[in-house]
């Protein structure tokens, strides 16, 4: 399986879901930003340790290096592998040493211990290629001559898959990233279709 590397490139709070995040993730070698919605737990947890801070009690990533520290296991990496209807899967690879053992966990863990442990960050190619944006590639023409693009809704006339790939290319440059997610999983969905 390929993969590329990403990092965490913005956090955002996602209006209209309440309790939600919205992170960024951008390749490393390359153009693309994959967003993915996350909680409001693991957005805190990342923010906090991104930033240095340090919190008065342990939270529970504090607990679970404590652990892994303990019994001498390493987080070698984490990756978002797959991804189906808008849900992302991921996976912290572990070592002790001896033994490698993947361990299936929500993608606001796996970002969460990449942070705290500093281990790098893979998206599958699949993932990337369904999912993410290419900011360097041209957006695609489109007939809408709108200040401010809006969602179709489903009752509405269905658009292309070109024009919401073109809204999407705009969400992205204007910073709209919760617009985006949303772009993102219409777009699959007719793909499906």
């Amino acid at each position: 399986m390929n993969k590329v590397e990403v990092k965490i490139e913005v956090l955002s709070y996602a209006k209209s879901q309440v309790g939600n995040y919205v992170i960024v993730l951008s390749e490393l070698s390359g153009n693309r930003k994959l967003p993915i919605i996350i909680k409001s737990a693991d957005a805190q947890f990342i923010a906090v340790r991104m930033e240095g801070m340090k919190t008065p009690r342990p939270m529970t990533q504090d607990l679970f290096k404590l652990l892994t520290d303990g019994y001498n296991i390493d987080i070698q990496e984490v990756m978002i592998h797959n991804v189906a209807e808008g849900i992302f899967y991921a996976k912290m690879s572990t070592s002790n040493m001896m033994d490698i053992l993947d361990v299936e966990c929500t993608v606001g863990d796996a970002l969460s211990i990449a942070v705290l442990y500093g281990c790098p960050i893979f998206v599958s190619e699949e993932v990337m290629q369904s999912s993410s944006v290419d900011m360097n590639a041209p957006a695609p023409p489109t007939n809408v001559v709108a200040a401010k693009r809006k969602i179709p809704k489903k009752r509405e006339k269905p658009e292309s898959i070109e024009t919401l790939n073109k809204m999407l290319h705009d969400a992205l440059e204007s910073e709209d990233y919760e617009t985006a997610v949303e772009l993102r999983d219409r777009i699959a969905k007719l793909k499906k279709v």
